[in-house]
């Protein structure tokens, strides 16, 4: 892996020792540059397990993803800066609130002088990453987070503004692989039940809030004022992807 072309394409000039403060600087910068995106999903193309490809996507073609790659390719930007990461499983609530399935998420445990919980792929959520300790709350602007515990499960909630916690997703510690996640990661791309594959998606945060092109609806959201705009064409789509993400496609 080319270290230096990542760091570049996350913009990241700062320190790269093992820290906590460098895991934070880089995870705030991932999610800063690169986006959330399913875009290969509606352009039928396949989209597999496999580091190499996450890499080559994110970094040399200026791409995003979801959760797969996104985590895929930061886990492996950690590892070679000598930081000690886990891939974990999650499992992300359905509408009626039931847990999805295993391997549904992929997220990240990384140790250093304590656990973190590490997440630059599950689109709107937090900025820089979370100390894995049960029972504190972790404040990020208007938001706050914190990790539950039940039995041998995790879960990982969310409050905004002072509204209800709300469940975001649910894991446990065991470690795997990352081939573990290729039935789900396929599922995702072509099953009608996905919402990976009910509507086109390109989202990345800002510094005091987030930009999103949802299709053709270009949502952007700043201290918590919200602003939506219809684009009228599908050009006009193209030269937002590029303008506001970088992407090409």
């Amino acid at each position: 892996m080319n270290t230096r072309s990542y760091l570049a394409r996350i913009s990241y000039s700062g320190p790269t020792v093992p820290t906590s403060e460098t895991l934070r600087e880089l995870h705030r910068a991932h999610m800063l540059a690169v986006p959330f995106e399913n875009l290969d999903i509606s352009l039928g193309r396949k989209i597999i397990c496999d580091e190499a490809a996450f890499l080559r996507k994110i970094v040399d073609e200026g791409r995003g993803g979801f959760c797969y790659e996104l985590n895929g390719a930061f886990a492996a930007l950690l590892r070679e800066l000598g930081l000690k990461v886990t891939l974990l499983s999650a499992r992300v609530p359905r509408a009626d609130g039931t847990d999805g399935p295993e391997f549904d998420h992929l997220t990240l445990r990384v140790d250093l002088e304590e656990p973190w919980l590490a997440d630059v792929g599950f689109g709107d959520s937090f900025l820089v990453p979370l100390r894995l300790k049960p029972g504190i709350e972790q404040l990020q602007g208007n938001r706050k987070f914190r990790i539950t515990e039940e039995s041998s499960d995790l879960h990982m909630e969310m409050s905004e503004r002072g509204e209800n916690w709300k469940r975001q997703y649910s894991f446990t510690l065991s470690a795997r692989q990352l081939a573990d996640f290729a039935g789900m990661c396929n599922y995702h791309q072509t099953s009608p039940q996905s919402p990976f594959t009910q509507n086109r998606i390109c989202s990345r945060a800002m510094p005091e809030g987030r930009i999103t092109l949802a299709d053709m609806k270009l949502i952007e959201t700043h201290n918590g004022k919200r602003e939506e705009t219809l684009l009228a064409s599908e050009d006009e789509r193209r030269e937002i992807l590029k303008k506001e993400f970088g992407v090409v496609t």
